[in-house]
């Protein structure tokens, strides 16, 4: 998803109840330091999940995707 502004692009990373908070802070990190993602937005659900906001500068360059 791409923003209407054009300077970031944006990928939601919904992480299910049984994922703990240190697995959820590697598995960010890992996207940040591998793929350029910053963490936008987190929102937890009553039922645990999690869902994520990644955004990334656009560039001209292709960088690699988010990995599931």
């Amino acid at each position: 998803m791409v923003s209407d502004s054009g300077s970031y692009e944006y990928a939601p990373l919904r992480l299910p109840p049984d994922v703990d908070t240190t697995s959820a802070q590697a598995q960010l990190a890992v996207q940040a330091e591998f793929g350029g993602w910053e963490l936008a937005r987190v929102r937890r659900y009553r039922d645990g999940t999690r869902q994520a906001v990644l955004r990334r500068r656009l560039r001209g360059d292709p960088l690699p995707g988010l990995s599931y």
